[in-house]
C-alpha cells in the first residue's frame, strides 16, 4: 500500500518526465483561436483567473501565459491575469518556480516567442521574469485542499486519470465549484466527464473542453 503523499509524488514524478510547453499542439491550438479570445471577452476590463492544477514542472502554466500575453499584450496581461499553478510535488513546484528550462524543454516552442518570452542565462531558457510575477503556485491537493475560487480557466490534462472513480467523482465536483458561470474546463485526452452531463456543458469533446 502507497501512502497517498507517497503515491502523489510518484505520479507527479511520472507526469513530469512527459510534460513539455505546448503539450499536444492540437489541443494549445484550440486554445489560442478559440478559448482564450472566449475568456478574455468575456472578462471586458476584469481579472482573469486561471489555474493549472497539476502544474508539475510549469510548462503547462508558462504556455498559457504566452497564450494570454500573446492574445492581450504583455502590459494587459500583467495588469489582469492571474495564474494558480498548483501541485502535490514539492520538488515540481521548485523547479517550476524556478522557470528555468534546457534546449530540449523548449524546443516545442517556436522561436519567435523563445526569444519573446525567454531570457537565455547560463545556459538555460529563464521565462521572463516580469510576466512570471502573474503566476503563482502553490502545494495543492485535490482530494484534501478547497479549491481555487472564481476560476475563468481550470486546466487539469492527464492527472484525472490517475485517480479511481470515487476520487475523480469528488475532485470534479470541486472544479466545478470552482468555475464561475461560464468558465471553462480543460482535461487530457484521455479523460471524460461522461457522468456529470448536467453540470457541465460539451464546448469540444474531441479537445475534452
Amino acid at each position: 500500500e502507497v501512502h497517498q503523499d507517497e503515491f502523489g509524488h510518484l505520479f507527479n514524478s511520472i507526469l513530469i518526465n512527459v510534460t513539455s510547453f505546448f503539450r499536444d499542439a492540437e489541443a494549445f491550438d484550440y486554445l489560442r483561436t478559440t478559448i482564450v479570445p472566449k475568456v478574455i471577452g468575456a472578462s471586458t476590463d476584469g481579472d482573469i483567473r486561471i489555474w493549472s492544477a497539476g502544474c508539475a514542472s510549469g510548462e503547462e502554466c508558462y504556455s498559457v501565459a504566452i497564450l494570454f500575453a500573446e492574445a492581450m499584450g504583455p502590459e494587459p496581461f500583467r495588469e489582469r491575469v492571474k495564474i494558480y499553478a498548483t501541485d502535490v510535488d514539492e520538488e515540481a513546484l521548485v523547479t517550476a518556480r524556478q522557470a528555468a528550462y534546457t534546449d530540449r524543454h523548449v524546443e516545442d516552442v517556436p522561436e519567435d516567442l523563445r526569444t519573446k518570452y525567454f531570457d537565455r542565462q547560463n545556459g538555460r531558457w529563464i521565462f521572463k521574469k516580469d510576466l512570471r510575477r502573474s503566476v503563482i503556485f502553490g502545494r495543492h491537493d485535490l482530494l484534501d485542499d478547497a479549491p481555487i475560487s472564481r476560476v475563468d480557466l481550470l486546466l487539469c490534462r492527464n492527472t484525472l486519470m490517475y485517480f479511481n472513480h470515487e476520487a475523480q467523482a469528488k475532485i470534479v465536483r470541486r472544479f466545478h465549484f470552482a468555475l464561475r458561470e461560464g468558465g471553462y474546463l480543460v482535461l487530457g485526452k484521455a479523460e471524460m466527464l461522461l457522468n456529470f452531463v448536467g453540470a457541465f456543458v460539451p464546448m469540444d469533446l474531441k479537445q475534452r473542453v
